[in-house]
């Protein structure tokens, strides 16, 4: 039996890939194999269970979804790769700030590959280059189990930052891959993040595995790069 399935979704509204994180988490048993899915969303806003309202500025157009994840209000949307971590962190033998500090290091080693020099600060998760965050971290734990998990800036409009105080931070300056001249493309970054990741959890048995069932094919209607499985 595969220790890790990965799954590869086209863009996929938020609300339902939420509520199947939760449902995967709350039906898994001691001998389900963890998950990594790899994705993008539409246009959405998301504040963390303990987020403050106020660090939403001026959402507009853009829905804001209350999620019971960590941390504060985030965005996620096209150019960005969004990577859930359904892993079993009991059977791993790992807490909570384990799991940060693995989840971390995998995506400064993915960017050092392409020789990006990123590292994580210990006031506030997720990756930074320089002053700048590339990378944000969001989880939730429950029963030894974690979902949510982290997002990596490939091409976005920076200007929806703007509309937030990024992870609750005012002012926090934000890049991404491709402001810094290294965005490979999401085929490519997904494949670079799922490699270093299965390195920092010691995956030794992968399987790609399919759309599960409750995925409904509800896309967003923008042009989008298919992912190899």
């Amino acid at each position: 039996m595969p220790n890790l399935l990965i799954r590869h979704f086209p863009r996929v509204d938020y609300p339902p890939c939420w509520q199947a994180m939760k449902n995967f988490t709350d039906q898994r048993d001691e001998h389900t194999p963890d998950e990594l899915w790899l994705l993008e969303h539409p246009d959405v806003f998301t504040l963390g269970q303990a987020g403050k309202p106020e660090h939403v500025l001026n959402p507009g157009p853009i829905p804001l979804v209350q999620t019971d994840r960590g941390g504060q209000v985030t965005w996620h949307g096209p150019g960005q790769t969004v990577g859930y971590l359904l892993f079993d962190i009991a059977r791993m033998g790992i807490g909570a700030r384990e799991l940060v500090s693995r989840i971390e290091q995998a995506i400064v080693d993915y960017l050092a590959t392409l020789d990006i020099e990123a590292a994580p600060r210990k006031d506030a998760p997720g990756v930074y280059v320089g002053t700048a965050k590339i990378a944000s971290l969001g989880l939730r734990i429950r029963h030894g189990r974690s979902y949510h998990g982290l997002s990596l800036n490939r091409d976005v409009d920076m200007a929806v930052f703007q509309r937030i105080n990024p992870c609750g931070h005012i002012g926090q300056p934000m890049t991404s891959l491709a402001l810094l001249g290294a965005d490979p493309g999401r085929t490519a970054v997904e494949a670079g993040l799922q490699q270093t990741l299965c390195q920092h959890f010691a995956f030794d048995n992968v399987t790609a595995a399919g759309l599960p069932d409750w995925y409904t094919g509800a896309l967003s209607e923008s042009p989008q790069e298919s992912p190899s499985p």
